[in-house]
Protein backbone atom coordinates (compact mmCIF):
# COMPACT_ATOMS: atom_id res chain seq x y z
CA UNK A 1 0.00 0.00 0.00
CA UNK A 2 1.23 3.63 -1.09
CA UNK A 3 2.03 5.64 2.06
CA UNK A 4 -0.35 8.53 2.42
CA UNK A 5 2.11 11.38 1.78
CA UNK A 6 2.55 9.42 -2.04
CA UNK A 7 -1.17 9.88 -2.86
CA UNK A 8 -1.08 13.45 -1.26
CA UNK A 9 1.95 14.52 -3.40
CA UNK A 10 -0.31 12.89 -6.79
CA UNK A 11 -3.01 14.50 -5.98
CA UNK A 12 -1.34 18.33 -5.57
CA UNK A 13 -0.09 17.90 -8.67
CA UNK A 14 -2.68 15.77 -10.72
CA UNK A 15 -5.56 16.76 -8.97
CA UNK A 16 -7.94 14.86 -6.65
CA UNK A 17 -10.38 13.75 -10.25
CA UNK A 18 -7.27 12.54 -12.03
CA UNK A 19 -6.08 9.89 -9.07
CA UNK A 20 -7.83 6.80 -9.00
CA UNK A 21 -7.97 4.84 -5.21
CA UNK A 22 -11.39 2.92 -5.37
CA UNK A 23 -11.06 -0.88 -5.40
CA UNK A 24 -13.07 -1.21 -8.62
CA UNK A 25 -11.14 1.59 -10.20
CA UNK A 26 -7.95 -0.50 -9.31
CA UNK A 27 -9.19 -3.85 -10.50
CA UNK A 28 -9.63 -2.25 -14.53
CA UNK A 29 -6.36 -1.98 -14.51
CA UNK A 30 -5.03 -4.91 -12.58
CA UNK A 31 -4.53 -6.92 -16.43
CA UNK A 32 -4.18 -6.79 -20.02
CA UNK A 33 -5.42 -8.07 -22.87
CA UNK A 34 -2.81 -11.13 -22.27
CA UNK A 35 -4.36 -14.08 -21.60
CA UNK A 36 -3.70 -16.63 -18.79
CA UNK A 37 -1.98 -13.51 -16.77
CA UNK A 38 -2.15 -13.39 -12.64
CA UNK A 39 -3.68 -10.25 -11.78
CA UNK A 40 -2.03 -7.40 -10.14
CA UNK A 41 -4.00 -4.42 -8.77
CA UNK A 42 -1.92 -0.95 -8.65
CA UNK A 43 -1.91 1.12 -5.51
CA UNK A 44 -3.11 3.96 -7.60
CA UNK A 45 -3.86 5.05 -11.16
CA UNK A 46 -3.11 8.73 -12.47
CA UNK A 47 -4.41 9.89 -15.66
CA UNK A 48 -2.07 13.36 -16.18
CA UNK A 49 -2.94 15.80 -18.44
CA UNK A 50 0.56 17.09 -19.76
CA UNK A 51 4.16 16.72 -20.00
CA UNK A 52 4.88 18.36 -16.78
CA UNK A 53 2.01 16.39 -14.78
CA UNK A 54 3.99 12.97 -16.20
CA UNK A 55 7.46 13.92 -15.18
CA UNK A 56 6.11 15.47 -12.01
CA UNK A 57 4.33 11.92 -11.27
CA UNK A 58 7.86 10.16 -12.24
CA UNK A 59 9.81 12.86 -9.58
CA UNK A 60 7.23 11.72 -6.80
CA UNK A 61 7.72 7.76 -7.75
CA UNK A 62 11.86 8.51 -7.84
CA UNK A 63 11.41 10.12 -4.52
CA UNK A 64 9.62 7.18 -2.61
CA UNK A 65 10.91 4.55 -4.47
CA UNK A 66 7.21 3.69 -5.98
CA UNK A 67 7.18 1.56 -8.96
CA UNK A 68 5.28 3.53 -12.39
CA UNK A 69 3.40 1.36 -15.47
CA UNK A 70 2.82 3.62 -18.28
CA UNK A 71 -0.41 2.31 -19.84
CA UNK A 72 -2.96 3.30 -23.05
CA UNK A 73 -5.44 1.39 -23.96
CA UNK A 74 -4.26 -2.02 -22.53
CA UNK A 75 -4.72 -4.25 -25.66
CA UNK A 76 -1.34 -5.46 -25.56
CA UNK A 77 -0.84 -9.46 -26.08
CA UNK A 78 2.25 -9.30 -23.98
CA UNK A 79 1.63 -8.83 -20.24
CA UNK A 80 3.24 -5.03 -20.86
CA UNK A 81 0.98 -3.10 -18.81
CA UNK A 82 0.24 -5.55 -15.60
CA UNK A 83 1.45 -3.86 -12.42
CA UNK A 84 2.89 -6.54 -11.20
CA UNK A 85 4.97 -4.73 -7.64
CA UNK A 86 1.58 -2.58 -7.60
CA UNK A 87 2.31 0.88 -7.36
CA UNK A 88 1.81 3.69 -10.12
CA UNK A 89 -0.83 2.66 -13.07
CA UNK A 90 0.12 5.69 -15.41
CA UNK A 91 -2.48 6.28 -17.54
CA UNK A 92 -2.13 8.24 -20.83
CA UNK A 93 -5.35 8.59 -22.34
CA UNK A 94 -5.93 11.84 -21.40
CA UNK A 95 -3.05 13.10 -23.67
CA UNK A 96 -5.34 12.37 -26.21
CA UNK A 97 -4.72 15.33 -28.90
CA UNK A 98 -3.81 15.56 -32.53
CA UNK A 99 -1.79 18.74 -32.51
CA UNK A 100 -0.81 18.80 -36.15
CA UNK A 101 -1.10 16.88 -39.89
CA UNK A 102 1.32 18.43 -41.88
CA UNK A 103 1.34 18.51 -45.14
CA UNK A 104 3.79 19.85 -46.52
CA UNK A 105 6.16 17.55 -44.76
CA UNK A 106 3.75 14.53 -44.42
CA UNK A 107 4.07 13.93 -40.87
CA UNK A 108 1.81 14.05 -38.13
CA UNK A 109 2.40 15.15 -34.31
CA UNK A 110 0.37 13.54 -31.72
CA UNK A 111 -0.29 12.92 -28.19
CA UNK A 112 -0.16 9.00 -26.84
CA UNK A 113 -3.65 8.84 -26.18
CA UNK A 114 -4.90 9.37 -29.54
CA UNK A 115 -6.68 5.72 -30.95
CA UNK A 116 -4.58 5.15 -34.21
CA UNK A 117 -8.16 4.84 -36.30
CA UNK A 118 -8.75 8.77 -35.33
CA UNK A 119 -5.13 9.65 -36.75
CA UNK A 120 -6.32 7.70 -39.85
CA UNK A 121 -9.42 9.45 -40.14
CA UNK A 122 -8.15 12.71 -39.60
CA UNK A 123 -4.99 11.79 -42.13
CA UNK A 124 -7.86 10.59 -44.88
CA UNK A 125 -8.80 14.21 -44.47
CA UNK A 126 -6.15 15.49 -46.16
CA UNK A 127 -5.90 12.37 -48.89
CA UNK A 128 -2.87 10.83 -46.08
CA UNK A 129 -2.60 7.60 -44.53
CA UNK A 130 -0.49 5.83 -41.33
CA UNK A 131 -0.02 2.86 -42.45
CA UNK A 132 0.44 0.95 -38.99
CA UNK A 133 -2.60 -1.25 -38.72
CA UNK A 134 -2.74 -3.75 -35.86
CA UNK A 135 -5.96 -5.57 -34.86
CA UNK A 136 -6.93 -3.37 -32.46
CA UNK A 137 -6.15 0.07 -34.82
CA UNK A 138 -9.81 1.22 -33.49
CA UNK A 139 -8.76 0.98 -30.09
CA UNK A 140 -5.19 0.65 -29.62
CA UNK A 141 -3.69 4.32 -28.56
CA UNK A 142 -0.62 5.61 -30.72
CA UNK A 143 1.90 5.46 -27.54
CA UNK A 144 0.65 2.01 -26.71
CA UNK A 145 1.93 1.14 -30.34
CA UNK A 146 4.98 2.92 -30.05
CA UNK A 147 5.86 1.28 -26.78
CA UNK A 148 5.05 -2.16 -28.48
CA UNK A 149 6.37 -1.31 -31.82
CA UNK A 150 2.56 -2.80 -33.41
CA UNK A 151 2.85 -4.05 -36.65
CA UNK A 152 -0.46 -5.18 -38.12
CA UNK A 153 -2.45 -6.68 -41.49
CA UNK A 154 -0.36 -3.77 -43.60
CA UNK A 155 3.35 -4.66 -42.32
CA UNK A 156 4.28 -6.69 -45.57
CA UNK A 157 4.56 -4.00 -48.07
CA UNK A 158 4.35 -0.87 -45.55
CA UNK A 159 6.32 -2.48 -42.60
CA UNK A 160 5.61 -1.77 -38.46
CA UNK A 161 5.30 1.02 -36.50
CA UNK A 162 8.97 1.74 -36.16
CA UNK A 163 9.54 2.41 -40.19
CA UNK A 164 7.34 5.54 -39.36
CA UNK A 165 8.21 6.85 -36.07
CA UNK A 166 10.46 10.18 -36.82
CA UNK A 167 10.40 11.99 -33.63
CA UNK A 168 9.71 11.47 -29.84
CA UNK A 169 9.20 14.00 -26.79
CA UNK A 170 10.06 11.54 -23.60
CA UNK A 171 10.24 11.93 -19.61
CA UNK A 172 13.36 9.90 -18.78
CA UNK A 173 13.08 7.62 -15.08
CA UNK A 174 14.43 10.80 -13.20
CA UNK A 175 12.15 13.51 -14.29
CA UNK A 176 13.84 15.21 -17.16
CA UNK A 177 11.74 15.97 -20.11
CA UNK A 178 13.65 15.08 -23.74
CA UNK A 179 13.07 15.74 -27.72
CA UNK A 180 14.56 13.50 -29.99
CA UNK A 181 13.86 13.38 -33.57
CA UNK A 182 12.58 15.50 -35.88
CA UNK A 183 10.39 16.18 -39.31
CA UNK A 184 13.62 16.41 -40.96
CA UNK A 185 13.65 13.39 -43.76
CA UNK A 186 17.62 12.73 -42.80
CA UNK A 187 18.54 12.56 -39.65
CA UNK A 188 21.72 10.80 -38.38
CA UNK A 189 22.63 13.21 -35.28
CA UNK A 190 23.82 10.84 -32.18
CA UNK A 191 22.33 7.78 -30.81
CA UNK A 192 19.33 6.56 -32.65
CA UNK A 193 17.22 7.38 -29.21
CA UNK A 194 14.14 7.34 -31.52
CA UNK A 195 14.37 3.41 -32.20
CA UNK A 196 15.34 2.96 -29.09
CA UNK A 197 12.45 4.05 -27.32
CA UNK A 198 10.36 2.09 -29.73
CA UNK A 199 9.37 -1.10 -29.15
CA UNK A 200 11.02 -0.46 -25.25
CA UNK A 201 7.60 -1.37 -23.45
CA UNK A 202 7.78 1.88 -21.56
CA UNK A 203 10.94 -0.07 -19.27
CA UNK A 204 13.17 3.12 -20.55
CA UNK A 205 10.85 6.32 -20.56
CA UNK A 206 7.61 7.51 -20.90
CA UNK A 207 6.41 9.18 -24.34
CA UNK A 208 4.58 12.03 -23.83
CA UNK A 209 4.52 13.17 -28.12
CA UNK A 210 5.02 11.51 -30.97
CA UNK A 211 5.61 12.46 -34.28
CA UNK A 212 5.09 10.18 -37.47
CA UNK A 213 5.58 9.82 -40.77
CA UNK A 214 2.71 9.93 -43.56
CA UNK A 215 2.00 8.55 -46.83
CA UNK A 216 0.02 9.21 -49.71
CA UNK A 217 -3.58 7.41 -49.67
CA UNK A 218 -3.11 4.70 -52.35
CA UNK A 219 -5.64 5.40 -55.28
CA UNK A 220 -6.74 2.01 -56.04
CA UNK A 221 -6.79 -1.52 -54.14
CA UNK A 222 -8.83 -5.27 -54.68
CA UNK A 223 -9.07 -7.90 -52.57
CA UNK A 224 -8.89 -11.07 -53.10
CA UNK A 225 -10.05 -14.35 -51.48
CA UNK A 226 -8.29 -17.80 -52.15
CA UNK A 227 -9.59 -20.85 -51.20
CA UNK A 228 -7.04 -23.88 -50.67
CA UNK A 229 -7.92 -27.68 -49.86
CA UNK A 230 -4.47 -27.96 -48.32
CA UNK A 231 -2.53 -25.75 -45.91
CA UNK A 232 0.75 -26.74 -47.14
CA UNK A 233 -0.46 -25.41 -50.88
CA UNK A 234 -1.50 -22.35 -49.19
CA UNK A 235 1.56 -21.68 -47.25
CA UNK A 236 3.78 -22.50 -51.01
CA UNK A 237 1.27 -20.14 -52.46
CA UNK A 238 2.55 -16.95 -50.40
CA UNK A 239 6.34 -18.07 -50.98
CA UNK A 240 5.30 -18.20 -55.11
CA UNK A 241 3.52 -14.41 -54.95
CA UNK A 242 6.63 -12.81 -53.50
CA UNK A 243 9.09 -14.71 -55.55
CA UNK A 244 6.76 -13.37 -58.53
CA UNK A 245 7.92 -9.73 -57.46
CA UNK A 246 4.54 -8.96 -55.79
CA UNK A 247 4.49 -7.20 -52.73
CA UNK A 248 0.30 -7.13 -51.49
CA UNK A 249 -0.39 -4.53 -49.14
CA UNK A 250 -2.25 -7.39 -47.33
CA UNK A 251 -1.46 -11.18 -47.53
CA UNK A 252 -3.32 -12.91 -44.40
CA UNK A 253 -3.92 -16.86 -43.69
CA UNK A 254 -7.04 -18.41 -41.86
CA UNK A 255 -6.63 -22.06 -40.85
CA UNK A 256 -9.84 -24.22 -41.17
CA UNK A 257 -10.69 -23.99 -37.28
CA UNK A 258 -10.23 -20.23 -37.88
CA UNK A 259 -12.59 -20.40 -40.98
CA UNK A 260 -15.22 -22.12 -39.41
CA UNK A 261 -14.97 -20.30 -35.90
CA UNK A 262 -15.05 -16.68 -38.26
CA UNK A 263 -17.74 -17.56 -40.35
CA UNK A 264 -19.85 -18.59 -37.77
CA UNK A 265 -19.10 -15.02 -36.31
CA UNK A 266 -19.93 -12.61 -38.89
CA UNK A 267 -21.48 -14.85 -42.10
CA UNK A 268 -18.71 -13.22 -44.31
CA UNK A 269 -19.17 -16.27 -46.90
CA UNK A 270 -15.93 -17.87 -46.49
CA UNK A 271 -16.13 -21.96 -47.37
CA UNK A 272 -16.47 -24.12 -44.31
CA UNK A 273 -14.64 -26.93 -45.09
CA UNK A 274 -11.43 -24.98 -46.64
CA UNK A 275 -8.39 -26.04 -45.19
CA UNK A 276 -7.07 -22.60 -45.37
CA UNK A 277 -7.78 -19.27 -47.18
CA UNK A 278 -5.22 -16.59 -48.33
CA UNK A 279 -6.79 -13.03 -47.89
CA UNK A 280 -4.93 -10.81 -50.51
CA UNK A 281 -5.18 -6.84 -51.25
CA UNK A 282 -2.79 -5.32 -53.79
CA UNK A 283 -2.89 -1.46 -54.04
CA UNK A 284 -1.36 1.48 -55.40
CA UNK A 285 -1.68 3.34 -58.81
CA UNK A 286 -4.92 1.71 -60.66
CA UNK A 287 -3.16 0.60 -63.51
CA UNK A 288 -0.75 -1.14 -61.62
CA UNK A 289 -3.27 -2.54 -59.48
CA UNK A 290 -5.33 -3.95 -61.91
CA UNK A 291 -2.34 -5.56 -63.15
CA UNK A 292 -0.89 -6.95 -60.04
CA UNK A 293 -4.53 -8.15 -59.37
CA UNK A 294 -4.30 -10.36 -62.38
CA UNK A 295 -0.96 -11.58 -61.74
CA UNK A 296 -1.72 -12.85 -58.36
CA UNK A 297 -5.06 -14.53 -59.23
CA UNK A 298 -2.74 -16.46 -61.72
CA UNK A 299 0.01 -17.03 -59.36
CA UNK A 300 -2.71 -18.43 -56.64
CA UNK A 301 -4.50 -21.05 -58.97
CA UNK A 302 -0.91 -22.42 -60.61
CA UNK A 303 -0.45 -22.96 -56.94
CA UNK A 304 -3.19 -25.25 -56.21
CA UNK A 305 -6.38 -22.08 -55.16
CA UNK A 306 -9.02 -24.65 -55.71
CA UNK A 307 -11.22 -21.16 -55.98
CA UNK A 308 -9.88 -17.48 -56.42
CA UNK A 309 -12.41 -14.56 -55.78
CA UNK A 310 -11.81 -10.73 -56.26
CA UNK A 311 -14.03 -8.63 -54.25
CA UNK A 312 -16.43 -7.13 -56.88
CA UNK A 313 -16.91 -3.91 -54.78
CA UNK A 314 -16.48 -1.73 -51.33
CA UNK A 315 -18.94 -3.60 -49.49
CA UNK A 316 -17.80 -7.40 -50.41
CA UNK A 317 -14.08 -6.17 -49.74
CA UNK A 318 -14.79 -4.58 -46.15
CA UNK A 319 -16.49 -8.00 -45.52
CA UNK A 320 -13.78 -10.05 -45.82
CA UNK A 321 -11.38 -7.73 -43.90
CA UNK A 322 -14.09 -8.34 -41.19
CA UNK A 323 -13.79 -11.36 -41.11
CA UNK A 324 -10.41 -11.22 -41.00
CA UNK A 325 -9.86 -9.08 -37.97
CA UNK A 326 -12.68 -11.20 -35.82
CA UNK A 327 -10.43 -14.05 -35.97
CA UNK A 328 -9.56 -13.46 -32.66
CA UNK A 329 -12.49 -12.45 -30.98
CA UNK A 330 -14.60 -15.40 -32.66
CA UNK A 331 -12.13 -17.41 -31.64
CA UNK A 332 -12.25 -16.51 -27.80
CA UNK A 333 -15.49 -17.50 -27.51
CA UNK A 334 -14.71 -21.39 -28.32
CA UNK A 335 -12.98 -21.49 -24.75
CA UNK A 336 -12.61 -19.04 -21.83
CA UNK A 337 -8.63 -18.74 -22.73
CA UNK A 338 -7.39 -17.76 -25.68
CA UNK A 339 -3.50 -17.58 -25.65
CA UNK A 340 -2.62 -16.12 -28.55
CA UNK A 341 0.71 -15.78 -29.67
CA UNK A 342 3.10 -13.98 -32.58
CA UNK A 343 6.04 -16.52 -33.35
CA UNK A 344 7.63 -15.01 -36.70
CA UNK A 345 9.83 -16.97 -39.42
CA UNK A 346 10.99 -15.73 -42.69
CA UNK A 347 8.83 -16.14 -44.94
CA UNK A 348 10.13 -19.25 -47.11
CA UNK A 349 9.77 -20.95 -43.65
CA UNK A 350 5.96 -20.27 -43.27
CA UNK A 351 5.40 -23.83 -44.90
CA UNK A 352 7.38 -25.44 -42.06
CA UNK A 353 6.09 -23.28 -39.18
CA UNK A 354 2.44 -24.07 -40.72
CA UNK A 355 3.56 -27.75 -40.76
CA UNK A 356 5.28 -27.60 -37.22
CA UNK A 357 2.46 -26.20 -35.20
CA UNK A 358 0.18 -28.86 -36.29
CA UNK A 359 2.51 -31.13 -35.25
CA UNK A 360 2.60 -29.66 -31.65
CA UNK A 361 -1.15 -28.67 -31.53
CA UNK A 362 -1.52 -32.88 -32.20
CA UNK A 363 1.51 -33.79 -29.95
CA UNK A 364 0.23 -31.81 -26.65
CA UNK A 365 -3.43 -32.67 -27.52
CA UNK A 366 -4.86 -29.23 -27.80
CA UNK A 367 -6.82 -27.11 -29.96
CA UNK A 368 -4.68 -24.50 -31.82
CA UNK A 369 -6.21 -22.27 -34.55
CA UNK A 370 -3.55 -20.53 -36.62
CA UNK A 371 -4.16 -17.00 -38.76
CA UNK A 372 -1.72 -14.44 -39.30
CA UNK A 373 0.20 -12.20 -41.56
CA UNK A 374 1.09 -14.81 -43.85
CA UNK A 375 2.87 -12.45 -46.50
CA UNK A 376 5.64 -11.33 -43.39
CA UNK A 377 5.76 -14.62 -41.66
CA UNK A 378 4.04 -13.69 -38.67
CA UNK A 379 1.81 -16.22 -37.69
CA UNK A 380 -1.02 -16.24 -34.91
CA UNK A 381 -1.37 -19.93 -33.61
CA UNK A 382 -3.97 -19.41 -30.93
CA UNK A 383 -4.35 -22.29 -28.15
CA UNK A 384 -8.28 -22.41 -27.06
CA UNK A 385 -7.94 -23.56 -23.74
CA UNK A 386 -8.89 -22.75 -19.87
CA UNK A 387 -6.85 -21.63 -17.35
CA UNK A 388 -8.85 -23.55 -15.00
CA UNK A 389 -8.23 -26.61 -16.05
CA UNK A 390 -4.37 -27.16 -14.61
CA UNK A 391 -3.04 -30.52 -16.29
CA UNK A 392 -4.13 -28.55 -19.69
CA UNK A 393 -2.61 -25.61 -18.84
CA UNK A 394 0.85 -27.12 -18.54
CA UNK A 395 0.53 -28.68 -21.89
CA UNK A 396 -0.24 -25.67 -23.19
CA UNK A 397 2.77 -23.66 -21.84
CA UNK A 398 4.97 -27.10 -23.05
CA UNK A 399 3.33 -26.16 -26.68
CA UNK A 400 4.01 -22.29 -26.47
CA UNK A 401 8.06 -23.72 -25.37
CA UNK A 402 7.95 -25.72 -28.22
CA UNK A 403 6.38 -22.93 -30.85
CA UNK A 404 9.26 -20.65 -29.86
CA UNK A 405 11.74 -23.48 -29.85
CA UNK A 406 10.60 -23.84 -33.54
CA UNK A 407 10.41 -20.67 -34.50
CA UNK A 408 13.92 -19.77 -33.60
CA UNK A 409 15.16 -22.67 -35.00
CA UNK A 410 13.61 -21.83 -38.23
CA UNK A 411 15.80 -18.58 -38.53
CA UNK A 412 12.50 -16.70 -37.11
CA UNK A 413 12.11 -14.25 -33.74
CA UNK A 414 10.16 -14.65 -30.28
CA UNK A 415 8.23 -11.86 -31.61
CA UNK A 416 6.91 -10.01 -34.96
CA UNK A 417 4.42 -7.55 -33.02
CA UNK A 418 3.49 -7.87 -29.68
CA UNK A 419 6.06 -7.26 -28.07
CA UNK A 420 7.79 -8.85 -24.93
CA UNK A 421 6.64 -8.00 -21.32
CA UNK A 422 6.18 -10.56 -18.86
CA UNK A 423 4.88 -13.10 -21.24
CA UNK A 424 8.23 -14.08 -23.10
CA UNK A 425 10.86 -12.58 -21.30
CA UNK A 426 12.65 -16.26 -20.46
CA UNK A 427 12.78 -16.80 -24.09
CA UNK A 428 14.97 -14.55 -24.96
CA UNK A 429 17.68 -16.06 -24.25
CA UNK A 430 16.91 -18.34 -27.09
CA UNK A 431 17.23 -15.60 -29.60
CA UNK A 432 19.94 -13.44 -28.27
CA UNK A 433 22.36 -15.71 -25.96
CA UNK A 434 23.17 -14.60 -22.20
CA UNK A 435 25.57 -11.66 -23.67
CA UNK A 436 22.95 -10.50 -25.34
CA UNK A 437 20.31 -10.34 -22.87
CA UNK A 438 22.74 -8.55 -20.12
CA UNK A 439 23.27 -5.86 -22.82
CA UNK A 440 19.66 -5.24 -22.78
CA UNK A 441 20.01 -5.50 -19.15
CA UNK A 442 22.73 -2.55 -19.02
CA UNK A 443 20.54 -0.34 -21.38
CA UNK A 444 17.68 -0.69 -18.51
CA UNK A 445 20.34 0.59 -15.94
CA UNK A 446 21.97 2.95 -17.51
CA UNK A 447 18.05 4.60 -18.34
CA UNK A 448 16.37 3.47 -15.29
CA UNK A 449 19.25 2.52 -12.47
CA UNK A 450 16.08 2.35 -10.01
CA UNK A 451 13.67 -0.10 -12.10
CA UNK A 452 11.21 2.85 -11.24
CA UNK A 453 9.59 2.51 -14.67
CA UNK A 454 7.65 -0.74 -15.97
CA UNK A 455 9.86 -2.56 -13.56
CA UNK A 456 10.31 -7.09 -14.38
CA UNK A 457 8.97 -6.28 -18.02
CA UNK A 458 11.76 -7.12 -20.64
CA UNK A 459 14.45 -7.98 -18.30
CA UNK A 460 14.91 -8.10 -14.90
CA UNK A 461 17.11 -7.20 -12.17
CA UNK A 462 20.71 -9.24 -12.31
Amino acid sequence: MLAHEVLEDLVQVLGRENVLTEQEDLLTYAYDATAAMKHHKPDVVVAPLSTEQVADVVKIALRHHVPIYPRGSGTNLSGGTIPIEGGIVLSMLNLNKILEVDQDNLTATVQPGVIIQALNDEAAKYGLLYPPDPGTVTTATMGGSVSECSGGLRGLKYGVTKHYIMGLQMVLANGEVIRWGGKTVKNVTGYDLVALFTGAEGTLGIITEIIVKLIPAPEARKSILAVFDDIDKAGRAIAAIIRNKVIPATLEILDNATIQTVENFVHAGLPMDAEAVLLCEVDGYKEVVEREAVLVERILKEEGAVQVKIAKDDKERDLLWLARRSALPALAQKRPTTVLEDATVPRSKIPDMLKAIRRIATKYNLQIATFGHAGDGNLHPTILTDERELEEMKRVHMAVDEIFETAIALGGTLSGEHGIGIAKMKYLGLEFGEAGVAALRRIKEAMDPNYVLNPLKMVRRD
